[in-house]
Parts: structure tokens; C-alpha cells; sequence
């Protein structure tokens, strides 16, 4: 080949743009550069309409977090997929159909749509706080098109309240952190214009999500920012927080006579019209400062005077902001005998789906099977004269006792009931056994309400008795009135109940969609994080979909058992660590892990959206995974045990 054929003159920028001799080799390049430039100029007019306006930019979602699904990596229906048990997790350990649309998109977004970049500039940086100290935080807004939205970064107040005000039907999403948003709507809630503010990301950290209804102010032109900050607040807490209950007090000074918020769950309040999160999630209600001692040691009965104080069976779901305190100085209150207001060392016991039904010429003390371990631990710890414990909202009664306090700073009983219905069984907030009956007395025992509870006195013996029935799971009556007025007589019955399981409601399994409701679960907080290329994966949750439980407790809640849980959970976490990154970006943020103990199979299956994960993550969990599960043996006698594990990926904003 000739000289000249083999290289030409071309402009070049390292030499000022004067003609310089190249290979024709480089020309094609360039050639190629340029034809992929154009192709890819091409393809982004064909997902945008125009130039985004100033201050925003274009970002797609990969696990469609914010369309008209619900919004979870996990569909909120069970998916209509293949079913298999943990014995075929190879057989469908094939690749599977991604949630991602084109490759083009998937370059281009991070999933979950938490994580905001497009290619490499971040729109939204890694940061654990996103409030400005003035304005807003950035919002997510849609272009009309599936699954893309922009990210504006000072959005202005006043056209958003103008937008939500003229009746805009999906909330406006703002970003708190990499990890974090909140959705805020206007709604009208049972005849009140409220804010309703709710969170999208708490799952993720092993927390229930958390909506705050907030009654407008008259004329109110502005966000209720504090809420943000006090978000984020639960949100950097969620390792020292916990809900349990169904009554969390959380501090957060958000207003000046206000101190924070008491979580509670929905019951019977009417939902309608409220842009709700996915299960499970509870609701604030705003806390004067005067309240919080109550907020702290007895929410039940801050909840239902509440419910006393608006008319609301049991208690408003909203809040009213400058509203006067419904409680003052502690003053005379038999809780003082029960409580630590102090120092807050010790309070009155809960035992989980605890209820007290108070009848005409009867009184049932229900006490669930599943809380044997919490009674024991009222029992031990109680004098052993007086035995108190707290009571849970009772929702098949059709009324409640509440206490209320007087201007002169007297409690006095009360009781409120649902609307239109006539009471039948009225629920009580806790009940004390004492054993100061004297037996020359001439009583058999002695009941009477005192604020809004029971209190039953008995003589020393029986008191022996009911903690011996208590102790062996034996239900016991006592039998109240004079000796010589057998006519006049009641009941007090303590039985035992199989209680009907209302926990998990709505929540079902990343891995085939199967309902988790009624599928005990605990939850878990991590010590260690595993992190890798900017992601976390976290162990949120362990459902028990089998196991062989007792009242006293089985092998399934033996110290080797968990060892082996979290072995399991170990190695899942570091098995999938080289993938954190390529997994959120096809939309698998939320993950299952499906562990099977069994005298005829043992195995897992893992999966997320509805569905197994592709063979690439399943043979990387084989290898690491099988050793562990076979490492617990067989012993003659084992029963059977299927345990669901969750995990999510997060951004690494630490």
C-alpha cells in the first residue's frame, strides 16, 4: 500500500488546528464517534418534548416508583408468576423478565427512585439532608410521560399551593434524601381541609411509613416545612426508635407548644379520600407539652380523650395545631402508684392484644396465648400484692372508658361510644388486681371503675390462685359481691383466647407476591451495614411462615436458632454485595429470601417484584448460602420451619 493511502491530513488540536499527518484508522474512529453521538442525540429527543426549564432536569425511574402503581417494589396485588417451592429455586433460577423498559434507560437512572442521577451528574447528592434552610426541598414532577420526571431544586411555594389548592389529584413529591420522600396533598377529610404529609422510604430502614394529618390554619399560604425536618429526624432515629404497641411517643419540637407526635394505628376513623402508603403505617397526632407525660407512660388514655375532645370513636385521625392542652399537672391520679413520671424507670405493663370487656354483671379479661412471655414478664417484675397491667384498644367493643381531667386538675370517668349504636361491651385502659381484701370483710372480692380502669380487690389467697392459673395458662373467675347477697354478685373471668391475628395487614412477600397478614414477623436492626459502589443492603424483617411455637417458647426461639438466622442473613448480604449496584438499577431494591427446614427438603428461594431472582444472583447465593442452611443438621424431633427474610438496598448517604 502507498504512503498516501495509509495516512492523511487532518486538523488537529494539539497543534493549535494546523494540518497534521494521520492514520486513516483515526478518521474511522471519529467517523464512528460522531454516527454514535447523532444515534444517541436521537434517541433522548424521542424520550424528551423540549429543553427542560431552568433548574430542572429530565430523570427516569426504573422501578416506575411514583406512576399510578403503588408505590413499591413489590406489587401490591399477588402476582399472577410461576409457583414453586424452595426444592425448584435452580429449575427457575432462569433470567426473568426485568421491570426496566429499554437499555437506554437503564444507563441512565438509578432505581427505586430515590437515588435521582442521570448518567454521571447527580442531581441529588448523597446527602443525609435535603431541607434548605430556606425554601423548600426539591420535588419530583411529572412529564406526562411513563416513568419520566423531573427534578426541580427550588421550587417555588407559591405556584405549589396554587396547584395542590386548585385540586391537583396526585400529591407532590418532594426528596428529603437519597433514601427519603415525602408526599404531600390538600385534602378534605371528614369536612376539614387538612395537609397530608406522609413518608416513602421508611420500610427500607426497617420502620413503619408515617402519614400526618394537619388541619389547616385559616388562610395558610405555606408548607408545614417542620414536618419535613421532623421526617428526616425519625429517619436518622430509626436504630433507637421503635414502634411498638401501636403507640410510639416520638419527640420533635416542631411548634412552640408542641413536643412531638404519639403514633397510633387506624381502627375504626374512616380512610376515605387519603393518599395512603403501603402497609404497615400509623398515623401522628400532634402532642402539647403539657400532654407528654401522658404521651409517654400512658398513650391509651391521651389517645381517647382526644377522641372525647373532637367526637371521634376512637380517637381523630388529624391534628389541630394551637389547640389548649387536655391534660395538666399530673396532680391525684392512681397512676402515680403505677408510673414513673419521674424518670420515667418504670410504667404500667403492656401485654400486646390485651383487652378488658366490661357487661352488665360480668367483666372478661382477655388475654391473647401469644403474649404468655409478656405476661410472665408483668408477673415477675409486679409486687406481689398488687398485679397491674395495661390494656390495648378494645375494637370489638362499641364503647370506652376515658379519663378526663377537670379544670380544678380532678380525673373523672367517662366514656365515649360509636355513634348511633347502643352500648353493649365497653372497653377498659387497664386493670389492677390487689390483694388488700381483708376476709372478715365479708366480701368475696370487691370491682369498681376507677378513671378508666378496673380495679378488682381480692384477698391473699386469691391472688395465689390467679397467678398460679396465670402461670399455667388456666383461665379463673372471681367472683365479686357481698357473701350473704349471692343475687347481686359478678363476674371478673380471666380466660385465655386464641387471639384472631390482625398483624402484617396488606403487607405481602417481594419474592411471589403470597400475603404476609396474619404471619407473625420481627423486625430486625442491623449492627453492621454491608456496603459496596455506594449501596447498602439491610436486614429489615424475618416473617415466620411455619415454626413450631409454644406459649412457653419452642426451639424455634432458641439462642442457636437465631445464631443460625442471622448466619443466614450474613451470608446472603455479602453473597449479593458485588451486586447491590446492577440489582437496584433493574428495580430489585426489595428483596426475599425464602428458607425452608424440613424432614423432606430443605432449600431457599429468593426473589423480588413477584418474582425469582435471574440465575446470576441465584448461582452467587448457591455457593454461599447452601453451606450455611445444611450447617444446622436434622435432629429426630425438629419441626418444621419456613422463615421469610427481607432485605432492602439503600443509597450510602452516611
Amino acid at each position: 500500500m502507498k504512503r498516501n493511502q495509509m495516512s492523511q491530513s487532518k486538523k488537529l488540536t494539539h497543534l493549535d488546528g494546523k494540518e497534521g499527518r494521520v492514520c486513516v484508522s483515526y478518521l474511522l474512529l471519529i467517523e464512528v464517534d460522531s454516527s454514535l453521538m447523532k444515534i444517541c442525540l436521537s434517541t433522548s429527543d424521542i424520550f424528551s418534548s423540549g429543553t427542560p426549564p431552568r433548574g430542572k432536569r429530565r430523570v427516569w425511574f426504573a422501578d416506575e416508583i411514583l406512576t399510578n402503581k403503588q408505590s413499591e417494589s413489590a406489587p401490591t396485588t399477588p402476582v399472577r408468576g410461576p409457583t414453586f417451592s424452595p426444592l425448584m429455586r435452580r429449575a427457575l433460577g432462569g433470567p426473568v423478565k426485568s421491570p426496566v423498559g429499554s437499555p437506554q434507560i437503564r444507563r441512565t437512572l438509578r432505581p427505586h427512585g430515590t437515588s435521582i442521577n442521570v448518567g454521571s451528574l447527580k442531581i441529588v447528592t448523597p446527602s443525609a439532608n435535603l431541607i434548605p434552610l430556606d425554601g423548600l426541598p426539591p420535588i419530583l414532577t411529572s412529564t406526562g410521560v411513563k416513568g419520566d420526571y423531573t427534578v426541580e431544586e427550588q421550587p417555588s411555594e407559591i405556584l405549589l399551593i396554587q396547584e395542590l389548592e386548585s385540586g391537583r389529584p396526585k400529591p407532590l413529591v418532594f426528596v428529603l434524601n437519597a433514601n427519603l420522600l415525602a408526599m404531600v396533598k390538600l385534602v378534605n377529610y371528614v369536612n376539614r381541609k387538612c395537609w397530608c404529609v406522609t413518608t416513602k422510604g421508611m420500610h427500607a430502614v426497617g420502620q413503619v411509613e408515617v402519614v400526618v394529618l394537619l388541619q389547616c390554619l385559616p388562610e395558610e399560604k405555606s408548607f408545614p416545612k417542620d414536618i419535613f425536618s421532623h421526617f428526616i429526624q425519625l429517619y436518622r432515629d430509626t436504630l433507637t426508635v421503635f414502634f411498638c404497641y401501636n403507640y410510639t411517643f416520638v419527640f420533635s419540637p416542631l411548634i412552640s407548644e408542641h413536643a412531638g407526635f404519639l403514633y397510633v394505628q387506624s381502627t375504626l376513623q374512616s380512610l376515605q379520600g387519603l393518599p395512603l402508603p403501603n402497609q404497615p403505617y400509623l398515623f401522628g397526632l400532634l402532642v402539647h407539652r403539657a400532654e407528654v407525660a401522658w404521651a409517654k407512660a400512658f398513650p391509651l388514655r391521651l389517645m381517647l380523650r382526644l377522641g372525647a375532645e373532637y367526637r371521634f370513636y376512637p380517637c381523630p385521625l388529624y391534628s389541630v395545631r394551637f389547640r389548649k392542652p387536655l391534660f395538666g399537672d399530673i396532680g391525684h391520679t392512681i397512676m402515680r402508684l403505677l408510673v414513673d413520671f419521674r424518670n420515667y424507670r418504670y410504667s404500667l405493663p403492656m401485654v400486646p392484644g390485651l383487652t378488658v370487656d366490661l357487661e352488665a354483671q360480668r367483666t372478661l379479661i382477655k388475654i391473647p396465648t401469644t403474649g404468655y412471655n409478656e405476661l410472665m414478664k408483668a408477673l415477675n417484675k409486679s409486687n406481689e400484692h398488687v398485679l397491674a397491667i395495661g390494656a390495648c384498644f378494645n375494637e370489638t367493643a362499641d364503647s370506652h372508658l376515658i379519663c378526663v381531667q377537670g379544670d380544678s386538675g380532678q380525673y373523672q370517668t367517662q366514656a365515649i361510644s360509636i355513634h348511633n349504636q347502643p352500648r353493649k361491651v365497653t372497653g377498659s385502659c387497664f386493670f389492677i388486681f390487689s390483694s388488700a381484701l381483708k376476709a372478715s370483710a365479708g366480701y368475696l372480692a370487691k370491682s369498681s371503675i376507677v378513671e378508666d380502669g378496673l380495679m378488682v380487690q381480692i384477698t391473699v389467697e386469691t391472688m395465689a390462685e390467679l397467678r398460679r392459673s396465670l402461670r399455667e395458662i388456666k383461665d379463673y373467675t372471681v367472683t365479686c359481691g357481698r357473701l350473704d347477697q349471692s343475687d347481686s354478685q359478678e363476674l371478673v373471668c380471666v380466660q385465655w383466647v386464641e387471639e384472631k391475628c390482625t398483624v402484617n395487614k396488606g403487607v405481602i412477600s417481594p419474592i411471589d407476591g403470597k400475603s404476609m397478614e396474619s404471619i407473625s414477623s420481627t423486625k430486625m436492626f442491623q449492627k453492621s451495614e454491608y456496603k459496596e459502589n455506594g449501596k447498602i443492603i439491610r436486614w429489615t424483617e424475618v416473617f415466620f411462615l411455619q415454626r413450631g411455637d409454644h406459649p412457653k417458647g419452642g426451639a424455634s426461639d432458641s439462642a442457636e436458632h437465631n445464631r443460625l438466622t442471622e448466619r443466614i442473613a450474613r451470608a446472603f448480604c455479602l453473597a449479593l454485595c458485588p451486586h447491590l449496584k446492577l440489582l437496584k438499577e433493574d428495580g430489585m431494591a426489595k428483596l426475599g429470601l425464602r428458607v425452608t427446614f424440613d424432614s423432606q427438603e430443605v432449600g431457599f428461594v429468593a426473589g423480588s417484584n413477584g418474582q425469582p431472582l435471574p440465575a446470576r444472583y441465584l448461582n452467587a447465593l448457591d455457593s454461599v448460602l447452601i453451606p450455611v442452611i445444611h450447617s444446622r443438621g436434622r435432629k429426630r424431633g425438629d419441626e418444621p420451619i419456613v422463615m421469610e427474610l427481607i432485605f432492602y438496598i439503600l443509597e450510602n448517604i452516611t
